[in-house]
């Protein structure tokens, strides 16, 4: 018999490209669909756009984006080859919108981090399968 697999979305993104991010929401909108949780897409598609845009931005490399719906929830990785790890920061208000995307993955998923990898790291979010209240 074989296994259910989770839907899953993996794409790799070029470096320097920040084309990848609207690209990036648009294949994981492409995913959510099947998840049936609209409210907690929007939030998924936010914070993964703030991943991808550290990702491309803070390195000069490609990064990897692996989104997967599982029986608890979502999990949305953004895999890159420097092993520098991102800083949690309160910006400045002269910083405009810069600096934010952390901050909105703590206070927006149910669960985030690094992960070190022989090469780089990986940032990860998680939403759990319950709908914001």
């Amino acid at each position: 018999m074989e296994e259910a697999r989770s839907p899953q979305l993996r794409r790799r993104l070029g470096r320097a490209d920040l084309k990848e991010v609207p690209e990036a929401r648009r294949a994981l909108r492409e995913l959510l669909r099947q998840w049936g949780r609209p409210g907690r897409s929007e939030i998924a598609e936010l914070l993964t756009s703030e991943l991808v845009t550290n990702a491309l931005v803070h390195t000069d490399h490609d990064a990897v984006l692996t989104a997967t719906v599982g029986p608890h929830g979502l999990r949305v990785e953004v895999r890159d080859f420097v092993a520098r790890r991102p800083r949690l920061r309160v910006p400045s208000a002269d910083e405009g919108t810069n600096g934010r995307g952390l901050i909105l993955v703590q206070s927006l998923a149910d669960a985030w981090g690094v992960r070190s990898h022989a090469v780089g790291k990986a940032v990860w979010f998680e939403l759990d399968d319950a709908e914001a209240a």
